[in-house]
């Protein structure tokens, strides 16, 4: 009796197995194969400036990576209720606390001023997430065990009517994406360069390199919000009149935030921490000025740098207060980093060159009808043609055991 019960539960187990496979593979086999456009940097006569006629006075800690007890405590972040995190974050000067559960909305404080509806998507094996910021609804679909840039170039389409912003999320983690990827990937709005696992810079002058004007975004991710290490180390500063999901996320949008990397002494405690970060230095000024750009801050910088196409280090100056960086006729974008003696380092959103009233973005890939063809043909029918000679390999063994 026992023995037929494994026998049956053996099935059973085989069947779910195979159904899994078939449903991946037939994911697989429908992706679509994209015609992906050469990259073209930014151009044009005007400067495009995120913080121009802004009130730099106006800002709003953020953060938007942090996974709470979901799926009965299988996911990361098991140790972390709502409300332990909003009392954490909250405590250390944060104004917007958004949760980021895997494939699940979380709805603590709907409704509440500073909520913005956000999950993280993504289940693969490589981590090829994504942040998504204002969303509607959780999509399922994912390429769970390899993703090649159609697949991944497939996901950021699907998720573009989900949310009102897109952003890869830690993209060097686990090399989910790489700086190649990102010289023709498109439909998503920015790149978390700063996060507690990895920093991918790399990856965001990759995107900026090939004229799509993407933003920065910087979060913790905590896994577990009661160890003061994993907090308050990456973060985003956004500048916005109000904490509604529409204004952030408009901010977000236009690039009228940057991202802070903070210092964080191992085993400092909570009250260490929310004296420490209490106050930090100030951006007073990102302004443009016929051909130069003007840095200026409250505290003196240690250093300041410049950086524009390819990742390139433009110029750096230390020790100073307010800097200048006079903008060339080759410059296409200039990003800049500001250094604090305390080892604070500010990433601001970039200027660029442009030729119409916005940035330009890299436009959506058309889809390769004959490859795609070509694919799912060749495809269906290897996985015809295994299926049925596994079949037949299995009724013959059955009619050999029957001898």
């Amino acid at each position: 009796m026992l023995l037929r019960l494994l026998k049956y539960l053996g099935k059973i187990i085989l069947l779910v197995v195979t159904l899994l496979f078939l449903v991946v593979v037939i994911e697989y086999l429908l992706c679509p194969v994209y015609k992906f456009n050469e990259p073209h940097p930014f151009a044009g006569y005007r400067i495009y400036n995120p913080y121009q006629n802004v009130d730099l006075k106006k800002k709003y800690k953020a953060n938007f990576q942090v996974q709470s007890y979901a799926w009965l405590g299988l996911t990361a972040g098991r140790k972390n209720s709502n409300e332990a995190i909003y009392q954490v974050y909250k405590s250390q000067w944060y104004d917007i606390i958004a949760t980021s559960d895997y494939q699940k909305i979380n709805q603590n404080r709907a409704g509440e001023p500073g909520y913005v509806a956000v999950y993280e998507h993504g289940y693969g094996i490589r981590k090829s997430h994504q942040i998504l910021i204002g969303a509607r609804n959780v999509l399922w679909t994912d390429y769970p065990i390899f993703q090649t840039i159609h697949h991944k170039q497939h996901i950021l389409n699907l998720l573009r009517n989900g949310s009102n912003l897109t952003y890869i999320a830690h993209p060097r983690f686990r090399h989910g994406y790489d700086p190649e990827d990102m010289k023709y990937l498109s439909n998503y709005d920015g790149i978390e360069v700063l996060n507690n696992y990895r920093t991918s810079p790399a990856h965001w002058d990759s995107a900026l390199s090939a004229g799509n004007y993407v933003t920065i975004l910087g979060d913790d991710d905590a896994h577990d919000i009661s160890n003061p290490d994993e907090i308050g180390h990456h973060c985003t500063f956004i500048f916005s009149d109000g904490i509604s999901q529409a204004e952030i996320t408009d901010a977000l949008r236009n690039g009228r935030a940057y991202g802070a990397m903070i210092p964080r002494p191992l085993g400092e405690t909570f009250e260490e921490k929310r004296s420490r970060t209490r106050i930090l230095p100030q951006i007073s000024t990102i302004n443009v000025w016929n051909d130069s750009l003007e840095i200026e801050t409250d505290s003196v910088a240690n250093e300041i740098r410049f950086i524009g196409q390819g990742g390139s280090l433009l110029e750096k100056v230390t020790g100073i207060k307010t800097a200048y960086y006079r903008i060339k006729p080759d410059d296409t974008y200039i990003r800049t980093e500001i250094e604090f003696t305390q080892g604070i380092i500010y990433y601001l959103n970039p200027i660029c060159r442009m030729d119409k009233n916005t940035p330009a973005k890299t436009p959506c890939p058309a889809i390769d009808k004959r490859r795609t063809i070509i694919q799912m043909i060749v495809g269906f029918s290897t996985l015809l043609f295994v299926l049925v000679n596994g079949f037949v390999l299995r009724k013959r063994i059955r009619s050999r055991r029957t001898l």
